[in-house]
């Protein structure tokens, strides 16, 4: 796949290595030149200039590229008029930083496609959720271990765990399934909410759409995803 990347800090320059050592194209783009020059040797490539002028940017690739990712988080006001000046270049997928509530929604007013918190979520986890199809959201337990959240696919849809012999045939651990249930408020108003079904047995159907919480090898995840 193919990624840039604005603003190289403690965010983004991480995410930015963490993409290209999974084998990605990254642009990584930063007005400072001593951030440019610290990673050169780590990501695909790098470009010191200024995001929000819009007659630099227009020269990026942006039809070619997947996902976009501002990940400014020292200026919000750049961050903002970064993420305005892609959304307008209609991207593929545009993903932005988000430093308090107020910035969140004004980033929700501009349409963007995904809201990243740095402050809960990591370089690592974003990596993984932009490089796997069908990954929800993952939790690192070691180098070679984690805890991942994977939508249900279609193939599976109203099999067993114990039917498909899920352990022995991916070597990966079902611990829970969560599904969408419609739930009513006090005042009669209805919503969809996520619920957790409690421990997985052999005998627990999965449903296309829901979500397993799956445990095992990291390489072992990797194989599952991309062989559905």
């Amino acid at each position: 796949m193919k990624f840039i990347i604005i603003g190289l800090g403690s965010f983004g320059g991480p995410l930015a290595i963490k993409l290209t050592e999974q084998g990605n194209e990254v642009i990584g783009i930063d007005s400072r030149m001593v951030k440019v020059d610290g990673l050169k040797e780590k990501i695909s490539h790098t470009i010191c200039m200024d995001a929000t002028d819009e007659f630099t940017v227009t020269g990026l690739p942006i039809k070619e590229t997947d996902v976009i990712i501002v990940a400014i988080g020292e200026d919000q006001g750049a961050n903002i008029m970064a993420t305005a000046l892609f959304k307008n270049l209609q991207p593929k997928r545009l993903i932005s930083r988000a430093i308090n509530p107020l910035h969140e929604k004004v980033l929700e007013a501009i349409g963007v496609d995904d809201i990243v918190h740095p402050e809960e979520e990591t370089a690592e986890r974003w990596s993984k959720k932009l490089c796997l199809n069908g990954l929800v959201d993952s939790f690192e337990l070691s180098d070679d271990f984690s805890i991942v959240e994977l939508t249900v696919p279609e193939k599976l849809d109203g099999k067993t765990i114990g039917e498909i012999n899920f352990r022995e045939k991916f070597q990966l651990l079902i611990l829970t399934t969560i599904k969408n249930v419609r739930v009513k408020s006090l005042i009669g108003r209805s919503s969809i909410k996520n619920k957790v079904q409690g421990v997985a047995s052999l005998d627990t159907v999965l449903e296309k759409g829901s979500i397993m919480v799956v445990y095992g090898a990291n390489k072992d995840i990797r194989a599952f995803i991309n062989n559905q």
